[in-house]
């Protein structure tokens, strides 16, 4: 689920060579040495209009020129929502880090847990290639679920943590066919074994008609 930080400092480089390295496209911010209002407002702008890029390019004019204003938490979650809805799930997981690390405190870490958690989830669009990120994302949901036993989000999560299992069980009886069409009996019962210890059983799972997060969220 986490990104790697050479990952996040990258997109950050992106971010700062769009605005400083004199790039000529639409999106560019020109502009200098503005309050703090005017900035946010024109986050808020580009956002409602769905022009992340040029969002993002203010943020960095906000972030830069002040980086104490309480402005500051606020456009980063709008902007973390805004890319979620616009399936750029790694940016939004950025901008959730970024509102953690600095700025959520009490109810709003926890919010800011369950969007990084449903960012994770909608981020998974092939189980056979996600892997890794599936596991990252069960095991944050095991985090959650015990630190906010009583949360709000409590059953969302739980949902999303029966949906992850299915497609682990899906995943494990996959590759265990597999291995068994090819005569690799040990390997396939290295995969069955893992299914024995499911709480799920294969008489429970059916294969979704669906993607795997589309009867969640939508």
């Amino acid at each position: 689920m986490k990104i790697s930080m050479n990952v996040k400092q990258t997109l950050f480089v992106i971010l700062f060579a769009t605005l400083f390295l004199g790039c000529s496209g639409k999106d560019t911010v020109k502009e200098y040495d503005k309050p703090a209002l005017y900035w946010y407002q024109a986050i808020v702008k580009e956002v409602a209009s769905s022009n992340l890029d040029k969002a993002d390019n203010y943020y960095i004019s906000l972030r830069s020129e002040h980086m104490r204003s309480p402005l500051l938490p606020t456009a980063t979650m709008i902007l973390a929502q805004a890319h979620m809805e616009d399936q750029a799930y790694i940016m939004a997981d950025y901008y959730l880090d970024e509102y953690l690390k600095k700025y959520a405190s009490g109810k709003r870490v926890e919010q800011a847990k369950f969007l990084k958690i449903k960012a994770a989830f909608l981020g998974i669009k092939d189980i056979n290639k996600d892997q890794k990120l599936m596991i990252d994302t069960l095991n944050e949901v095991e985090r959650f679920v015990k630190a906010y036993p009583k949360s709000s989000y409590l059953a969302v999560v739980q949902t999303l943590k029966v949906r992850l299992n299915m497609a682990q069980y899906m995943l494990n009886e996959n590759i265990a066919s597999l291995y068994s069409r090819i005569g690799k009996d040990d390997a396939a019962a290295l995969y069955r074994d893992k299914n024995a210890n499911s709480p799920l059983n294969i008489a429970d799972i059916k294969a979704p008609e669906v993607g795997l997060v589309d009867s969640v969220f939508n």
